[in-house]
C-alpha cells in the first residue's frame, strides 16, 4: 500500500495496519458462523473501525450495512431486524442511545468514541467510554489471526435508501464477477478521480467530508481505503477547517455535495484567500442539484478541478462532466458514461424528445443488478422502460447532457402546474443575507399544494417576508413565489450539511391530517 495513512484528529494509522486488523476481524466473524451473503451492521461515525468492519465483511463475502446513526431507536431496530444483521459494530455513545433497540442474541462490538468526535459533537467524555459489560471491538479482534484468504470479490455495502413513505429498503447487489469488478473499478476511477491520470494511489490525499452511512461517501471512502490512498477523516464538516486541511495535508482529491460549496463560498473573502489550495487535482460532487452560480463560482475560485456525476445507490454513477463540459453546458450534471444508458420518459413510459422534462431512467450494464432486500414488488416498480427510475425529474439537451429539475417527490403540483422547488432555492441563494433555505409544498385547500419557503438568514441579518417575495418576483414567475415564508436561526441538517427537508414539511401535512 506504499505507506498510505489514515488520519483522524491527532490519530494516524497505517493503511496496512488497518487492513491487517480487518483480516483479523474477518477471522473472528467467520468463527461466529458469519459468511457469504450475511450482513454486518456498522453503526459508526467516520472512524478507523468503520474501515475495518466494512473490509472485514467483504473478506468473508458478507455485506456491510452502514446505518444512519441519526435514527431513532425504532428506526435503528427496523434496519437491524430487516437486514438480518449477524453482528453490530457501534460507537460507545451511540450504543447508549439505542441499547434497547438492539436485537437479542446478535453479537455487539463496541468502539470507544475517539476524542475528535467527542469534541466535534459536544459529547460527554463519560459516554465515549466503553460501557460496562460490553465487548470491545479492539480487544475482540486482537484474539484472531488474519484470515488466510478473502472472498474473490467483496459484495460491497448494502445501503438503506431513505424512505419517503414507509420504511427504507436495503439495496443489495449480487457479488460482482471478475469482469464486473474490473468495469466497476474503471467507472469509480473515472468519476472519482482514482485513476492513473491523477497519479498512483499512494500519491493521492483525500478528506472524507461526508458521513459514510450515505451511499456516495461510503463508496468513495471505502474505495480510497481499498486502493491505498491517504485519507483524512473530518469528524464533522466545517468549511474553514477543510481549507486548513487542504493546505496542511496537500489534499489532492475530494468528494463533496453542493451544500458544502455554498458554505465555503459564504466564508469571508479574506478567509478564502488565506489558504493555499494549489494541491487540488480532482474534486467531484454529487447527491443534489448544484445552482449554476454556485458551481461557476467554485470553478472560478478552485480552478478547473471540479467534476460532477449523477446516479443512485441502485445504479451507480451514470453520467459525468468535467469543468470544461460544465461551463459549455451550464446546469448539466453530465453526459452518459461508457456502458450507461439514460433516458427521460413521460407518464406512459415513452421516451421524450430533447428539452422535454420528464422522469429520468437509467442503467449501467457493467455492474451487478440489484434487489431491494425483502421487497420484490418495490424492485419491480422501480423498473420503467427497461431502465431504473431513481425518482428524479429532468431533461436531456441536444448534445446528450442531462439536467436535473428536482426530486419527483419534491415536485409541487399547485393548481395543476408542476413547480420545482430547487429552481426557487437556487434563486434564494443569490439573495444578500440568505444563509440557506428550503422550499417545499404544503397543503392548500384551493390549489392542492402551495409553496412554503423556510429561510435561514446569515448571522446578524434580519429579513422580512415582503423582501423575500419581492426579490423572487423579479426572478421567477409569480406562481413560483412562495405564499408562506418562515425564518429560522438554524435548519435541521444531516452531517453533510444537507437539509432534512422532510422534517420541515411533515408538520404541515400532519396538521392537515395527511401523510406524505
Amino acid at each position: 500500500m506504499g505507506g498510505a495513512t489514515i488520519t483522524s484528529g491527532k490519530r494516524v494509522a497505517e493503511n496496512a495496519a488497518l487492513q491487517e486488523r480487518a483480516a483479523r476481524a474477518a477471522s473472528g466473524l467467520k468463527s461466529l458462523g458469519i459468511g457469504p451473503g450475511d450482513v454486518i451492521a456498522v453503526y459508526l461515525r467516520n472512524d478507523f473501525p468503520f474501515m475495518e468492519a466494512s473490509a472485514a465483511a467483504g473478506l468473508i463475502g458478507a455485506y456491510s450495512t452502514p446505518v444512519n446513526w441519526h435514527n431513532s431507536p425504532d428506526e435503528a431496530h427496523y434496519i437491524f431486524e430487516n437486514s438480518g444483521a449477524k453482528a453490530i459494530v457501534i460507537h460507545a455513545d451511540l450504543w447508549r442511545g439505542i441499547e434497547k433497540a438492539i436485537p437479542k442474541d446478535v453479537p455487539v462490538f463496541v468502539v470507544e468514541t475517539p476524542p475528535e468526535i467527542v469534541s466535534a459533537y459536544g459529547l460527554s467524555p463519560d459516554d465515549a467510554q466503553l460501557p460496562p459489560g460490553t465487548q470491545s471491538w479492539n480487544e475482540w479482534l486482537a484474539q484472531f489471526p488474519p484470515i488466510e484468504a478473502g472472498a474473490a470479490e467483496p459484495p460491497g455495502s448494502m445501503i438503506y435508501t431513505s424512505g419517503t413513505t414507509g420504511h427504507p429498503k436495503g439495496v443489495r447487489r449480487a457479488p460482482p464477477t471478475a469482469e464486473q469488478a474490473v468495469a466497476g473499478a474503471s467507472i469509480i476511477g473515472k468519476v472519482m478521480g482514482f485513476n492513473a491520470s491523477y497519479g498512483e494511489p499512494q500519491e493521492m490525499v483525500t478528506v472524507i467530508t461526508g458521513p459514510m452511512y450515505h451511499s456516495a461517501p461510503n463508496a468513495y471512502g471505502l474505495y480510497a481505503f481499498r486502493v491505498g490512498a491517504n485519507i483524512i477523516l473530518q469528524p464533522r464538516f466545517d468549511p474553514e477547517e477543510l481549507l486548513q486541511m487542504i493546505e496542511r495535508h496537500k489534499v489532492t482529491h475530494l468528494h463533496m455535495v453542493p451544500t458544502m460549496f455554498v458554505r465555503l463560498l459564504k466564508l469571508p473573502d479574506e478567509v478564502k484567500r488565506k489558504y493555499d489550495l494549489s494541491s487540488l487535482r480532482f474534486v467531484v460532487h454529487a447527491a443534489a442539484p448544484c445552482p449554476v452560480h454556485v458551481k461557476q463560482a467554485m470553478i472560478e475560485w478552485w480552478g478547473p478541478v471540479i467534476n460532477e456525476y449523477y446516479g443512485g445507490t441502485e445504479t451507480g454513477a451514470v453520467v459525468f462532466c468535467d469543468s470544461e463540459e460544465y461551463l459549455a453546458h451550464p446546469g448539466t450534471v453530465g453526459k452518459a458514461i461508457d456502458d450507461a444508458k439514460v433516458m427521460v420518459i413521460d407518464e406512459d413510459g415513452k421516451e421524450l424528445t430533447h428539452g422535454a422534462t420528464g422522469e429520468i431512467v437509467c442503467r449501467t450494464s457493467t455492474i451487478p443488478d440489484f434487489t431491494y432486500h425483502g421487497d420484490d414488488e418495490k424492485r419491480r416498480n422501480s423498473e420503467k422502460a427497461g431502465l431504473i427510475a431513481l425518482g428524479d425529474v429532468g431533461y436531456l439537451d441536444e448534445d446528450g447532457f442531462l439536467y436535473l429539475c428536482d426530486r419527483a417527490k419534491d415536485m409541487v403540483i399547485s393548481g395543476g402546474v408542476n413547480i420545482y422547488p430547487a429552481e426557487i432555492e437556487a434563486e434564494l441563494h443569490k439573495m444578500p443575507g440568505v444563509g440557506d433555505c428550503a422550499v417545499f409544498g404544503i397543503p392548500d385547500e384551493e390549489f392542492g399544494e402551495s409553496l412554503c419557503a423556510v429561510v435561514q438568514p446569515q448571522p446578524g441579518v434580519t429579513l422580512q417576508e415582503d423582501e423575500v417575495r419581492s426579490f423572487l418576483r423579479e426572478r421567477v414567475a409569480s406562481y413560483k413565489v412562495p405564499r408562506k415564508v418562515e425564518f429560522r436561526g438554524d435548519l435541521p441538517r444531516e452531517d453533510s450539511g444537507k437539509i432534512f427537508k422532510r422534517k420541515l414539511r411533515e408538520p404541515y401535512w400532519e396538521a392537515a391530517g395527511r401523510k406524505i
